[in-house]
Formats: structure tokens, sequence, C-alpha cells
């Protein structure tokens, strides 16, 4: 009975068209058949039409709200391009990790009272922020396997050595005068602040953030507050803030006073705010991670949003590196982000300031080398950065045509004289040898002037793992610069002479104490501890 009923239903085709039917007719009906069988299958399955438009529209908004998102937040950002104010810049030591293919990073954050100097024309272009205080400096170093971060807090009060002008990029450090640290932000924004900190460290920052007050009010709020936690009741008129004793959920106003006050809460001292922020900052880090602020686009836009409102950056740091570096920060836990205050003490011309101690350079060393600090545990997994090519190049120069003068900047009595003989014997000129001044600096380097760069090798083959630096201001004479962990001088391959080297009396090793006086905390400790 089915047949009859399907011939009849297709023998209705043909008759609508019966003029066309020597033409093929009879052939042309199971192909009106499909689309008619087409037809039905779609009538059956609207959803699929509808399913289809409806992953098409969210993909196309996505994308549009993806892009709008980006531009949002990349015009808000304030970028200052401050090359041209570094002057010479340390050599960037990292080397990229095997695993994940990235170098370590290191970020200069500055907390500033000011937007003043977004505004200041071509001074502002060339150099920076000026006549705005700041008195938060944070060192931020993601390890080049991206499973640490180590955060170092440096007192505004740190007296230190610094550019004599802020404005000159050819005053260096070395020759500079004692300042006190948050002079440099308002001498010279943050272009002076990160030259004096890679003239005393060697570290090189790859990029520099600054937050207005007003944008830490907004992030805060944009978390929905964040607790903290006071083993005494506060109640500060300057800082329009009170708490009682315990833990209390702030809001942004309320936390900017609790991370500033210094009258009413400790010994009202920079060091006893810096571990009162240190806290705050852990907080924020479990507050984040307990909302999964990365994984919720809504609030972690509103945060974006608060962020760079009031943000000034390096030219190079986009929201798309932002990005980058955020993904990386979420790999690590909690327990591998360490919030470190620089060991100081108090500095002998003036007790209410402070001046960094040798137990510093602990921490300086272990961000250049990308090592983590001593005595922590290590992640599980942790692979070494891929070492750097360890053939050189044979030297062009012979020791009997270069002249240098050496510096002791290890502030052991005695190190450049040692030097000065050990390369005498090789054939070297030292013209002088003298003892520098200020905070104690780390290893060995060599400074050159314009096409002096093969001498330097050449000077530096004879301590192993030496540094050698550009300096333009320096002629044809060298500077060899030996400070703490200064290696045992080694015979140059072509030497002159065949007298021995010096037996080797005094050393300028890092006191062996330097580590126990640094103080860490994980971001996933307990606030109140």
């Amino acid at each position: 009975m089915s047949e009859p009923t399907h011939g009849s239903a297709s023998g209705d085709q043909p008759a609508v068209g019966d003029h066309g039917a020597s033409e093929g007719g009879t052939e042309q009906a199971p192909a009106v058949t499909r689309r008619s069988d087409r037809v039905r299958q779609d009538h059956r399955h609207p959803w699929v039409r509808r399913g289809l438009f409806a992953v098409a529209a969210l993909t196309v908004a996505a994308l549009v709200l993806g892009i709008a998102a980006y531009v949002k937040l990349n015009g808000n950002i304030q970028r200052v391009d401050i090359t041209k104010a570094l002057g010479d810049r340390p050599k960037q030591q990292a080397t990229t990790d095997a695993q994940t293919n990235l170098k370590p990073l290191n970020i200069f954050v500055m907390g500033s009272d000011s937007r003043q100097g977004t505004t200041l024309g071509k001074q502002q272009t060339e150099y920076g922020i000026y006549g705005a205080r700041s008195d938060t400096n944070l060192v931020v170093h993601l390890s080049a396997d991206r499973k640490s971060a180590i955060v170092v807090s440096i007192p505004r009060d740190s007296m230190t050595k610094a550019p004599r002008d802020c404005k000159n990029p050819r005053d260096k450090v070395a020759d500079g005068v004692i300042r006190q640290w948050n002079s440099n932000f308002t001498l010279g924004g943050p272009a002076c602040t990160i030259r004096t900190f890679e003239g005393l460290t060697d570290i090189y920052i790859d990029h520099f953030v600054v937050i207005d007050f007003r944008g830490f009010k907004k992030m805060v709020d944009a978390l929905g507050g964040v607790t903290v936690c006071t083993p005494v009741p506060i109640n500060d008129k300057d800082s329009h803030l009170t708490l009682k004793a315990g833990r209390s959920r702030v809001n942004g106003t309320q936390a900017l006073g609790y991370v500033r006050v210094r009258k009413t809460l400790g010994d009202g001292s920079d060091l006893g705010r810096i571990d009162r922020q240190q806290a705050f900052m852990s907080s924020v880090v479990q507050e984040a991670t307990k909302s999964s602020l990365l994984l919720r686009p809504d609030k972690l836009f509103r945060f974006l949003d608060a962020a760079t409102q009031s943000m000034t950056t390096d030219t190079g740091l986009d929201v798309g590196e932002m990005k980058d570096i955020a993904q990386s920060l979420a790999r690590i836990g909690t327990d591998q982000i360490r919030f470190v205050k620089l060991p100081t003490e108090t500095y002998p011309a003036d007790p209410n300031r402070v001046q960094w101690t040798p137990a510093a350079e602990t921490i300086w060393t272990a961000m250049r080398d990308d090592k983590p600090l001593p005595g922590t545990k290590v992640p599980s997994g942790t692979t070494s950065a891929t070492a750097s090519p360890t053939t050189q190049p044979a030297l062009t120069v012979s020791p009997g045509d270069i002249h240098l003068r050496v510096t002791n900047d290890s502030g052991v009595p005695g190190l450049a004289k040692q030097a000065a003989a050990e390369l005498s014997v090789q054939g070297f000129h030292v013209d002088t040898y003298v003892s520098g001044s200020g905070t104690p600096t780390r290893g060995v380097v060599v400074r050159y002037g314009p096409g002096m760069k093969e001498a330097a090798r050449t000077v530096a083959a004879a301590y192993p793992g030496a540094q050698i630096r550009a300096d333009s201001l320096l002629g044809s004479t060298l500077e060899l610069s030996m400070g703490l962990g200064a290696p045992k001088a080694v015979e140059v391959p072509n030497r002159l002479g065949t007298q021995p080297l010096p037996k080797q009396t005094i050393t300028a090793t890092p006191p062996s104490s330097s580590t126990e006086t640094i103080k860490a905390r994980t971001a996933n400790q307990d606030i109140c501890s």
C-alpha cells in the first residue's frame, strides 16, 4: 500500500510541469523529493539553525566586547618613555627558562600621591613624572619558570647614593651624592628612581608602574573590599581611620588609611608601615584567589579598569603584556609569593633615617641570578634557566697595551691593592687603585669607553664571572671595580711574563649571617601573624 501512495505523490510532480517530461521529468522527481526532505528536516529541527545563529552572535559579541575592553583599558593608561633619561644601564643577565621559554621579569612599582607629572609636556616626555611624592616602592621579580615571585619593599627613608643631577643621564650613581630614597621620585620621577636602583644593585628593570592613590582605592573597591588585621584599635585623625582590634573588612578609602597610618600604630616608623603593607598585599592576593578574580571576566574588568585609570607605565607595558603577566602569575602558588623587607640599619648621620646593610646584597644576588632566596623552599619541578654559552672568543688585546684603574667597592680594606698586584704581574698597567665609598657592590665589573670593549674583555678574563659595561665618559683608561664576592684572580691566556700570581691574602666574602636578617612573608600567611 505504501508504494502506490508514494507513486501517486510522485506522479503529481510531473503533472505540474508536464510539458517538461520529455527532458527527463521522471529523473528530476527524486531531486525534488530530496529538497522537500531537507525542508521538512529543517522544520523538524529549528533549534539547530537557531543554535548556529546564537553561537555566531555570541562569538561576534565576545569579539567586539573583547576589542572594546582592550581599547578601553589600553586607553586608560598614561605612558612615559624614560629610556633617554636612564643613562648607562646594567646588562640584562636573564636567561630563558627551557620549559616556559620565558625570561625572568623585574617590575618596579611606585605609589604616587599626584598625577601632576602626566601633563608636564616636554619635560614629562623626556624625564618622567616630577613634583609628585612617593612613599611606596616595590620591586617585583618573577622567576623565569614562573613558579615563584619576590616582592621587595624599599623603605622611603633609606639613605643611598644617587645621581647628582636626575635630569642629566650622564650622572652616575657611583659618582653621585647621598640622598633620601623618596627624594629621587620627587626630583626625577620614575626615571631617577629606576636609575638609582639599577646603579646600586646592577639589576635591570624591565617595566615600571606608577599607581595613583586614587587608583589604589578604586582597586580595593573593585575587589569588594579587603580584610585587614590590627592588634590594637586604630583611631587616627590624620588618615581619617577608625578600626577595632582584630580583623576588619575595609573599603578603598579605609584601606589607604590603613597602609599609610604611622603615628597611632606601631613605632611610627616607615619600617613598621612596610610590615603592615606586606600583610595587606598578602590579603589582596588571598582575596583575588578566593574570588577567582582571573576567572571572572566581569570582576576582572572592573578591577583592571580601576587600576588602569590611575596608572602610568613605560611604553612597552600595554594591556596585552599585562595579560601575559597575569596569566603567568596565575601559575604561581601563594606559598611561593614572598614579600621581603629590605634589611636596614640606622643611618649614623641621622637616627630618623636608615641605610641598607650588606645583607641586602643577598636579595639582589638572588634576583640577578634568578635563584630562590637562601633558606626558602623551592617549588617542586623547578627548572634552572638555560645557561649562557661558556665558550668565549679569543682575546685580541695584550695586557701590555692596557691601562686601568682599580676601585675597591667591597668595603674590605686592601682589596684594590691586591688586585693591582695580580694584574701588574701579568703585564697590565695599573695607573692607580683607590677605595670606593658608599654601599658595597657585588662581584667584579670592568667599565670601558668607546672602542675599548676588546681591552675590557682581556681585563675581565682575569676574574671569572666578571661583567663588562660600556661607559661613554671613560676614555682609553679602563676602570675595574672589585666588590663583595670578587673571585680569586687567574692568569689570562695572553698574559706577559712568567712570574706567578701573588698569593691572595684578602677576600671580600659577604657576611655569612647576612641571610638571617632578611624578613619575608608568604602570600598565604595569616594576615594577623
